[in-house]
């Protein structure tokens, strides 16, 4: 009874979304505000109904309710609750369900935070989010129905994928599908502003949050799905340039764009067009990205469907939503007022310069991923696109970017004096030049692009501190008044300078990966290894039992000087249900270095398999991402968000310090 309640529930839904679809927006052009007033009440509505359809689902698994069939192949009695609980969204149909409660998560937020809004705009605003509601849900129920039943109903189910059974992809896939799905608020605020014909200030405060949060959380999601890789999959690595990862990556590296060029139109009323723009192809991207995953063009542990069906759907719907948003720009976009002029170097022209660049990684990124695909789709040569191309092509990109992070900020609005900006930064110049000439020396011309990542990397940092010193006007007035200035700052300030070094953290981290020391190779019960300083000593192996898993544990001494410093146990894990086995790695982590153990297969003179590696400074790769993401949500925080919102509310009235100050 529950099954079907979720089942009339997200049917319910499809109804609802209809609804605001459509009646807001025919309200709007004919000024009808009871019509508006409709899109706000159905975007709740549409939440709950999809929140109950979720709860059912979930339902279904906690119980082992095996004559659902969404339930039968992915769960099973033995499963762990947890796992039972996350497996909804471990499969194809439970992992749209999520898509579209997180959609409808959204569009509430919207109604609820959006009271301020001009009603035409919220209604359109809404009414694009039901149009996007009403594709995915009828997706859901036509190809993708999480909620059929089967009988006679199996005894037991098949169980979850074994590699999906961690706790870092459990909250993987809701980070990251709040970021997905976040963006649609900036592409409907996007498309409500072309039929309005007029994008200000104003529009470009409202869009600004929404798009940040939206970034911060696929950028937790990014950061965890590489995380889960690095620590689950053995192979210690964190970044395959896998098509999958680079769906998530591509929405990041426009979605950064977007969130900077928003600044520039409420700053200084310019670069309109080309945010709109942003706001679209951003939406877009995360749209493509539901593309290569669920549409089964692409084998990976995160695709889940194989049916040609749901290809051709969600190709349709990518055809509708992203060329009826571009045809609809192509029309509108020559009607928006040109902004205030700016000289090129000035902090309108850095911003710009950000966008161009991000915008062409992403082009390189996209281009990367999908053209293999097209030439296989032609029955062209089949090619690979792997690593060396991305390394070769994306990084010398990302290099001027985080040049001009430094600069950027130093740089007056309108027009900046470059000379000024680099005469303040004489200090990081000087230091990262001697760091560089250092490393050189000490590694006696070791991985010449390693070192120079690592410059480039405290360039970054240095030129972020030195710009939010100057901010606080640090050793320049008494360290009580320079307390006094950073209490002063605006949340904004603070955020944008947390999450730029989050970037030159992770740039650091990434950089050094190159002086990694690995071993590969069988040691035997009793033998030593040695690696970076350390010697590894195989004490046992021993068979354990787990809660529907078998395990070979391994037991190894880690030795620095003679002196134990520590004794991990790297597993090898058989799943007897799915015939499958998997292995569960022992890292000795930290900020200097992670020691990084995993077990493989055993030969036929009773030896095992072990891949060790030395990794420095890895977990600042992810440390970075968090700071990122605290520096976005320090942003949110501003009191002057509200401060905004209330004088919007008051009269129309923006204030002028509503502005964000952060960049």
């Amino acid at each position: 009874m529950v099954t079907e309640l979720g089942h009339f529930a997200l049917i319910t839904a499809l109804c609802v979304a209809i609804v605001q679809a459509v009646v807001p927006l025919i309200g709007a052009s004919r000024g009808n505000t009871g019509w508006m007033q409709i899109g706000g009440s159905a975007a709740l509505a549409q939440f709950a109904l999809i929140a109950l359809a979720m709860a059912a689902l979930m339902h279904a698994y906690i119980v082992s309710d095996f004559s659902v069939i969404n339930v039968a192949q992915n769960s099973h009695t033995d499963k762990p609750l947890f796992y039972k609980i996350t497996g909804v969204w471990g499969n194809h149909e439970g992992s749209m369900l999520l898509w579209v409660f997180m959609l409808s998560l959204c569009s509430a937020a919207v109604a609820v935070f959006s009271s301020n809004l001009p009603p035409d705009l919220r209604a359109r605003v809404l009414s694009v989010q039901g149009m996007i509601a009403v594709g995915f849900l009828a997706f859901i129920l036509f190809t993708s129905n999480p909620f059929l039943r089967t009988w006679p109903a199996p005894d037991n189910g098949n169980g979850l994928n074994p590699v999906l059974q961690d706790p870092g992809l459990a909250f993987h896939p809701p980070f990251l599908y709040l970021g997905y799905v976040g963006f649609s608020v900036a592409f409907s605020f996007a498309v409500a502003a072309l039929i309005e014909g007029r994008v200000d200030a104003a529009w470009a405060r409202w869009v600004r949050p929404w798009s940040l949060a939206s970034w911060c959380f696929l950028t937790i999601g990014i950061a965890l799905g590489s995380w889960w890789a690095y620590y689950t999959l053995g192979w210690g690595g964190w970044w395959f340039w896998d098509p999958v990862e680079n769906a998530s990556l591509m929405p990041w590296i426009v979605g950064t764009a977007l969130i900077h060029s928003a600044i520039v139109v409420e700053r200084r009323d310019t670069m309109k067009s080309w945010t709109v723009l942003l706001c679209i192809i951003t939406f877009s991207l995360s749209l493509v990205g539901t593309f290569l995953v669920r549409s089964g063009v692409l084998s990976s542990v995160h695709a889940f469907a194989v049916d040609p069906r749901r290809g051709a759907f969600i190709l349709g719907l990518l055809v509708l939503a992203i060329g009826g948003s571009l045809s609809l720009y192509a029309i509108r976009a020559p009607a928006l007022k040109a902004g205030g002029l700016f000289a090129p170097i000035s902090r309108e022209g850095a911003l710009l310069l950000n966008n161009v660049l991000l915008a062409t990684c992403a082009a390189t990124v996209f281009l990367g991923t999908l053209y293999p695909l097209f030439l296989d789709a032609v029955n062209g040569p089949k090619i690979s696109v792997g690593a060396p191309f991305f390394n070769r092509t994306f990084v010398p990109l990302m290099v001027p970017v985080l040049i001009a992070m430094a600069v950027g900020p130093m740089l007056a609005w309108k027009r900046g004096d470059f000379g000024a900006a680099m005469q303040r930064l004489y200090l990081a110049f000087g230091t990262c030049v001697v760091l560089v000439l250092v490393l050189l020396y000490i590694t006696t011309g070791g991985p010449v692009l390693a070192i120079l990542g690592l410059g480039l990397g405290l360039w970054t940092a240095l030129g972020v501190l030195t710009e939010y010193a100057d901010r606080i006007r640090l050793f320049r007035v008494s360290p009580q008044q320079s307390w006094r200035r950073a209490k002063g700052l605006p949340r904004a300030a603070l955020g944008m300078t947390l999450a730029h070094f989050g970037i030159a953290v992770t740039v650091a981290g990434i950089s050094v990966q190159a002086f990694d020391q690995e071993y590969l190779g069988f040691m035997q019960v009793g033998s030593d290894v040695k690696l970076a300083g350390y010697v590894l000593h195989l004490d046992k192996v021993e068979r354990l039992q787990g809660p529907n898993f078998t395990a070979d544990d391994a037991t190894i001494e880690v030795w620095r000087d003679g002196r134990l410093v520590a004794t991990q146990h790297p597993q090898r894990r058989y799943f007897p249900l799915q015939d499958q086995t998997t292995g569960m790695t022992a890292i000795r982590s930290g900020l200097v270095a992670d020691l990084y153990l995993a077990l493989g297969d055993q030969d036929d003179q009773g030896g095992w398999t072990v891949r060790a590696y030395w990794k420095p400074m890895v977990s600042w790769i992810w440390l970075g991402g968090l700071i990122m993401a605290l520096g976005g949500m320090v942003s949110l925080s501003d009191r002057r968000w509200r401060i905004g919102v209330a004088a919007k509310a008051r009269g129309g009235r923006i204030a002028a310090h509503a502005a964000v100050a952060g960049e």
